[in-house]
């Protein structure tokens, strides 16, 4: 795999943010998952705040996972692929001056992009299943220092600005997320939209900056446009938050039953010895090493 520094990489995701045309990017929670993504030919991918403490810690996305768990996770899914990543840093994990150091670090992680949210940094306890969103200023102000940080670093990381229909009215929403805009975000992000009319609104509300979409039908419980009605709406990137974690889970959680009741996973349901080695590298691996065997009179 040729190695690409994220600097690169931000170049190359930013070309696809001007390419016609939307574009998919699955949400990886891990080193192997990313190479997945990659294999399937998926020209970027996430990563989710969500994923990282699911994958790293096995706990609840609820404020656990630091700073530090992040840029480390960051950085070795990073290395296992060539494509860009954006990679979720939640609000920045702290002030504005906390949140410059976290651009810094996810730069130097090898991120192509980081996505910044607009919720408190620290929910108090018992309402941690809320939406609960800084102010407008601090949230304007969070793009900003990220802004700057970017600049001062000499990086071209794209910076994700993020908010949440469900903390707030469609008007409020739109209007913070015209507000990144204004203050450098490279795209918006507008999480929770559940209507057509709700996105259509808030795309036609936001035109000089590329959107970005959850698609959040991927169980099948909820109705969910297509990926050309996205288009249509006004999208240019559409994320998979679960399509990788969920299933994972379910398979995981259906093999184990299986064992436990005495039995094996489905059949067809492991992937074999080989395909496994093929996924991880094995094959090239061991290609490669053949450049460097010595003669057995030098050994």
């Amino acid at each position: 795999m040729a190695i690409q520094t994220g600097e690169s990489l931000a170049k190359v995701l930013r070309g696809l943010l001007e390419a016609p045309g939307i574009h998919q990017g699955p949400v990886c929670y891990d080193a192997l998952s990313a190479k997945l993504v990659e294999k399937a030919g998926f020209p970027f991918c996430f990563t989710g705040g969500f994923h990282t403490a699911a994958s790293r810690l096995g706990l609840p996305d609820c404020d656990l996972t630091s700073y530090a768990e992040f840029v480390d996770h960051g950085r070795q899914i990073t290395e296992a692929v060539s494509i860009p990543v954006i990679g979720d840093a939640d609000d920045g994990f702290g002030n504005a001056m906390n949140l410059k150091r976290t651009v810094r670090g996810y730069i130097r992680a090898g991120y192509a992009g980081i996505m910044l949210d607009d919720q408190v940094s620290v929910k108090p306890c018992g309402r941690g299943h809320e939406k609960l969103v800084a102010s407008r200023e601090e949230s304007v102000m969070r793009i900003k220092a990220a802004v700057d940080a970017r600049k001062e670093s000499g990086s071209d990381i794209v910076i994700v600005g993020r908010t949440d229909r469900l903390a707030m009215s469609l008007d409020e929403a739109i209007w913070r997320s015209r507000a990144f805009a204004e203050a450098g975000a490279d795209v918006v992000f507008l999480d929770n939209l559940y209507s057509r009319e709700e996105m259509k609104a808030f795309c036609d509300a936001i035109p000089q900056v590329p959107k970005l979409v959850a698609h959040m039908g991927e169980g099948g419980d909820k109705p969910f446009p297509t990926l050309s009605e996205f288009a249509d709406i006004g999208y240019k990137l559409v994320a998979y938050p679960f399509c990788l974690l969920g299933v994972s889970i379910q398979a995981m959680q259906t093999a184990l039953s299986a064992v436990k009741s005495g039995g094996l996973p489905p059949s067809g349901s492991v992937a074999s010895m080989d395909k496994m080695k093929e996924v991880l590298g094995f094959h090239s691996y061991f290609e490669e090493e053949k450049r460097y065997v010595l003669p057995a009179s030098q050994q």
